[in-house]
């Protein structure tokens, strides 16, 4: 069983940044493919970034290309998403996940999740 804590979310101005970290405790936490999802009130749970276990190579939703930038520390057992230029459109709660399975852009394949942490963006 992989517990996956989440941190870093909070309330930022639109254009700023954020950094997100979500820390495992599982020592196979190298193991595993991890993700960032994110889920907005009345929306469905979008994917938004995906890496594997060596650190490449990485995905990323469309809208996140050039914005977003996923990365993992795994003698930390930690994942981070970095996101720059934020939206308002980006404020969601945000969620990572592990999996060991190929498809890493659905999260019907991810097998732990995260509590999430909240992603607000004002205009």
């Amino acid at each position: 069983q992989v517990q996956l804590v989440e941190s870093g979310g909070g309330l930022v101005q639109a254009g700023g940044s954020l950094r997100l970290s979500c820390t495992a405790s599982e020592r196979t936490f190298s193991s595993y493919d991890m993700g960032w999802f994110r889920q907005a009130p009345g929306k469905e749970r979008d994917f938004v970034a995906a890496i594997r276990p060596s650190g490449t190579p990485t995905y990323y939703a469309d809208s996140m290309k050039g914005r977003f930038t996923i990365s993992r520390d795994n003698a930390k057992n930690t994942v981070y998403l970095q996101m720059d230029t934020l939206e308002p459109e980006d404020t969601a709660v945000y969620y990572c996940a592990a999996t060991r399975s190929s498809d890493l852009r659905s999260w019907m394949w991810y097998d732990y999740w995260g509590q999430g942490t909240q992603v607000t963006v004002s205009s």
